[in-house]
Order: C-alpha cells, then structure tokens, then sequence
C-alpha cells in the first residue's frame, strides 16, 4: 500500500511544486484584487486546496495522454505509467479521484463560480492531448492554468468583469513564455517522436516569440493594475518582474537544456513578485 501511495504522489508531480505554483500565482492575484485587498479567508483557502488538487489531476490526464510518448523522452522515460509502476486505468481512477475531491472543494463555493469550475475541469482534461493537434498547446495551457481567475472574481463579487478577463489574457501570454522555455528543453525528443510545440513552431525565432510574449505580460500587468486602482508597490513589482524576464532571456541565450529549464523555473519568482506588489499595494493603501 506504501508503494502504491509513493506511485501515485509522483504521478501527481508533488515532488515537482514548480506547477502548482504556476497556478496558484494568478489565482491569488485575483483573490486579492477581486477582495480588495481583504479576501475571505474560507474562500482563499478553497482556492487554495483546489489547486492542490486540480494541478495533480491535470499531471495525471497528462501522463495517460502521453503513455505512449515518455517511454521514449530521456526526461520522462522513469514516470510511473511510462515504466509500468502504474497502469493506465489505475491513473485514470486517480484522475477523477482527483476532480471528485475539486468539485467536492468548489460546492462550498456560488452558483457562479461552481458554473465556472465545469470549464475549468473540462480545460485540465483536454490540454494535454492539445500537442498532437497543434504547434501552440501553450496557449491551451495558458487558459486552463489561468481560469482560477474568473473563478476567483465569481466567488467573491458573484459577476466576473472586464479586469478578470484581461488578467487572463496576461496569464496566457506568461504561459506562453515560460512553457515555451519548457518545450525548448524536450525539443529534439519532441521531433522525434512527433509531438508539437511552441519551440518547434518557431524554430531560431523562439526566444523573440517568448520576448514579445513576456512584453504582453507586462502591458497586461500594467493595465490592470490601473483598471485595479493599485499603484507604486504594483508597477514596482512589474518593472523588476521585466528584470527577471531579461535574466530568462539571458539564461535562453544558448538554448542549452539545462539553462532553459532554469529560466522557467525562475517565473515563480515573477508569480510571486507580482503577487507581493498586490497585496503591499492593498495594504498600503
């Protein structure tokens, strides 16, 4: 039973925060712009427990999908299904396990926002098999890794405005870049065994479609911050998050695998600068 635990925890990626941390960034920027600076604190704790679990179930789906590919990727070669340790309808129990629990999280929730959790599922769901169809699966990813956001505004305000929508537009464009640096790392298992990305689609020109990705992250960023009435500390935190997108560019430079994988790991750091200038901001003010 222990074994079966551990086989199941690193399916679900725990050992591997980085992606939970991807989508809790945005999710807690709108909570703290849709609560003024005062979320409730059931609400950000629902937000918080379900991207927990959305996020493990979203690695689950992804490794069924890919089943068939990461036995022959150096990187994902040792995953629990692509080795055996786990069958392929064992994780898909795991995977609605997984959404059980998150639906069971949002019904404490509105009518809204449990409205809105049906997308959210649906987008987990369908993501990874989003490579074998096109060259831009990031964009997929963006959608789904910045729905929490709309979400977020449905359960504190019961309505989901422009600012909302806007905030997502920028999530997408930051997913664009920071998986874009991702797919860099697997680009040449992912021409071999036929999976589409961003990286391949742009070939040379790689790191300008990132650079004018995280350009449109920024004017994102700005722009709602002022729609958000926030100021100094916010546009404090978008200025040095351009510095940590020029640090990314510097690390890319090469497109060495290892120095790739650095610089999207260091978009943490942006969540969470960028979430650091919201909440000062409200306290602040």
């Amino acid at each position: 039973m222990k074994e079966r635990i551990v086989q199941y925890a690193l399916l679900a990626r725990m050992h591997q925060p980085i992606g939970t941390l991807l989508l809790l960034w945005p999710t807690l920027w709108a909570l703290w712009i849709a609560g003024e600076g005062k979320p409730d604190a059931f609400v950000v704790l629902v937000f918080v427990a379900g991207v927990f679990v959305m996020r493990s179930a979203g690695c689950v789906i992804n490794d069924f999908a890919d089943r068939r590919v990461d036995p022959h990727v150096r990187r994902t070669m040792n995953r629990p299904i692509a080795s055996g340790k786990v069958g392929p309808g064992e994780a898909l129990c795991v995977f609605a396990g997984l959404c059980l629990a998150g639906f069971a999280l949002v019904l404490t929730l509105n009518r809204l926002a449990v409205l809105y959790s049906f997308a959210a599922v649906a987008l987990a769901a369908s993501y990874p098999f989003m490579k074998r169809w096109t060259y831009l699966p990031q964009v997929h990813l963006g959608v789904a890794f910045g729905w929490g956001i709309p979400m977020a505004f449905a359960a504190l305000t019961g309505e989901v405005p422009p600012l909302a929508w806007l905030l997502l537009t920028g999530v997408v464009a930051w997913a664009v870049a920071y998986d874009t640096m991702y797919a860099m790392v697997d680009r040449e298992d992912d021409l071999r065994v036929g999976v589409k990305s961003s990286a391949i689609l742009f070939g040379d020109a790689d790191r300008l479609f990132v650079g004018v990705s995280q350009v449109a992250v920024l004017a994102v960023l700005f722009l709602a911050g002022r729609q958000a009435g926030l100021g100094i500390f916010h546009h404090a935190a978008t200025a040095l998050s351009a510095l940590l997108f020029l640090y990314q560019q510097h690390l890319i430079r090469d497109r060495e695998p290892a120095a790739c994988f650095k610089a999207f790991l260091n978009n943490n750091w942006v969540g969470a600068l960028v979430f650091a200038g919201i909440v000062i901001d409200h306290a602040w003010s």
